[in-house]
Formats: C-alpha cells, structure tokens, sequence
C-alpha cells in the first residue's frame, strides 16, 4: 500500500484500543475526547503502569474488542479478501483509522482519498465473512490535512458512518495530551489487534491479537537509523571511487548526510514491540487499535497501527522485526474534537 524504501522498506500495518466510557457531548462540550478530573487520569495512569505478561499472537475469543472494525473494499463481496485496513469505534457514527488507508495513489501515479462509497465498515463480528456482524456505509472521509503519501507523519483519519452499529459494540476512549505521554513510557503493555497477514501471508477471517509493550521512541530511532545508514554505505562507498574523493572529504560529507536525516519516527508516532522480536503489526493491521490494558479490565486507545518493516523479500512483515510505529492518538485530539463538532 506504501512504495517500497530502501532495504529497510517501511510497509503499511494496523493496531487497537479501548474503554467502557462513552464520551459525552453534553457533558464536554469543547472535546469529546476530555478527561473531566486531573484525579481520573492519574488513576488511568496507575492502571497504566501495572504491567502484564507478553504473549504471543492469537485468535481473538469471541466479543473480544468490541470497538474493533474492518474496513472493506465496497461493493466486494463479504470475505478475508475484502479487507484492507483495521479501524476502531471511537463515537456511536466515527470510526478512527489510519490516514495511509484512505489516501492512495491511483495508476497514474496521482494521490486522492478515497471516496466514502469506495470503502465499508463491518464490525459486531471478529469474524470477517458473509452473514457475520454488520456492514455499514460511509458518509464522509476526513484525512488528517497534514498527511501525504509519501510520508508516514500525521497518518491518522476518521470516517463518519451512516448510522450508528445496531448491534452491540462499544466505543473505546482516547487519551488527551497530557496522559497520552504517561502512555508513552517504555514497558507499558499494549495490545494491537486485526486480520493482517499472518504466517505464510495469509489473509485469515478471524480477528488476531498480540500483548506487547512500549518501547523507548529513541531507541527505536538509532535502530531503524543504524540499519539505514548501513543500507546507505554501500551505495556511497561507490559514489566516493568514482568521484576520487579524499577521505576526510568523503567522511565530511557522509556525517553531513547523516546528521541531515530525519528521525523515521517523529514524536507524532509510537514504537512498541517486544525485546525478542516476532510480535508485530503487518499488512492489512494498518488503522487499527493499539490500546493499553488497564488493571480494572478496560482499556484505552494509545496508538493506531501506522508503519513497520517489510521482509526481505518484499513481500508480507518482517517477522523478527522488534517493533512497529503506531500513531500517537493524544497529539491529534485537537484535530478529532474539530472535525467531529463540525460534522454533527
């Protein structure tokens, strides 16, 4: 869904979120999204802290993750084929999801959002099939004004639905700024959920999850960095013989290049992943929730599946891979409250 680059290649995926509070335009007029007491988030952020085991990647039981949708290509029939992306429930008609799954390139090589009747949304089921859950159509498709496709920052859209789910769901909460980075420490548990590829790039019909944790955005940064800059070398070792650049000339310009990149992951992203790696987002996970677990049996939407590694091969994820980026929900409230008030 992404172009390719480089070795590294940075490929398209998806995450989750949750929590038990429906927000309340009459109580919280300015934000749909506002936390009420200073008190309420620090006892989030205790929750938060707890802990848990990591686990690996499985089927999600069913009713699990009532906020989780999956957007469909419209018009296809009903199946594991028509899913492209994840998104989650965050108001009874919004539905949250990833910019990159709205905003493509045709093929003239022209970038455009989709239009609303070119994409579904289904949910009620974790199970993507004809008979399960309930479609719903699109009204309108709203991309965050600063994404381009190019790029993997400010990748974070809402749709509006036609109507609200008939069938039971539940909307999942999303962090404000302040709370959002108590969220962003490292070895907080997260949990993404979606139908993206699994082993063997396979499409599967049953929604999958897997517990994995915070991890410091920096560390992440010299990873992703160090693998570019090795991918790099090569290339420019050649270009320096040609040139017949002097030493201190060709290591003068490199350190040049290298400290003019840009960090992959900018501080509108998360990274989260485990130490060992094998359990991550990957194609078709993309717009879904990343969400935190909290010790009362809720949870609340921290990230959105963004971007991750590709395999070498160039097709499916990086399985060793230790980590993907996750948009980070709580530096976009600003933006969900002024799209959501004007388009009651």
């Amino acid at each position: 869904m992404k172009p390719i680059m480089t070795t590294l290649a940075l490929l398209a995926m998806a995450a989750p979120a949750t929590a038990e509070v429906t927000p309340n335009f009459a109580q919280t007029p300015p934000s749909a999204f506002a936390w009420a007491k200073s008190g309420e988030k620090a006892a989030f952020a205790r929750k938060a802290a707890s802990g848990g085991k990591v686990v690996g990647g499985k089927i999600s039981a069913t009713g699990a993750w009532p906020w989780q949708v999956a957007l469909l290509i419209g018009g296809a029939p009903i199946g594991p084929d028509a899913q492209f992306c994840g998104g989650s429930l965050v108001m009874e008609e919004w539905v949250l999801t990833a910019a990159h799954c709205v905003h493509m390139q045709d093929a003239q090589g022209n970038w455009g959002d989709l239009n609303p009747q070119e994409v579904s949304v289904m949910l009620g089921s974790n199970i993507i099939a004809a008979g399960k859950g309930e479609v719903i159509a699109v009204k309108a498709v709203f991309r965050h004004p600063d994404y381009v496709g190019t790029g993997f920052d400010n990748d974070i859209a809402l749709l509006k639905l036609t109507r609200a789910p008939r069938l039971p769901h539940q909307i999942i909460q999303v962090p404000d700024a302040a709370f959002g980075d108590q969220l962003d420490q490292p070895g907080v548990v997260t949990v993404v959920t979606g139908w993206g590829l699994v082993e063997g790039g396979v499409h599967p019909e049953a929604l999958h999850e897997t517990e994995i944790q915070m991890l410091d955005r920096a560390v992440c940064n010299q990873s992703l960095m160090a693998a570019r800059t090795d991918a790099a070398a090569e290339g420019f070792g050649y270009a320096v013989g040609v040139l017949s650049l002097r030493d201190e000339d060709a290591y003068q310009i490199w350190d040049e290049l290298v400290g003019r990149a840009p960090a992959p992951m900018s501080p509108n992203m998360l990274c989260s992943g485990t130490f060992e790696g094998g359990k991550t987002a990957c194609s078709g996970d993309s717009g879904g929730p990343l969400v935190v677990p909290l010790e009362d049996g809720t949870y609340i939407q921290a990230g959105i599946v963004s971007w991750g590694l590709t395999a070498k091969s160039g097709e499916g994820c990086e399985e060793k891979a230790l980590f993907s980026a996750y948009t980070k929900i709580a530096q976009f409230v600003p933006w969900l409250d002024q799209v959501i008030n004007e388009n009651p």
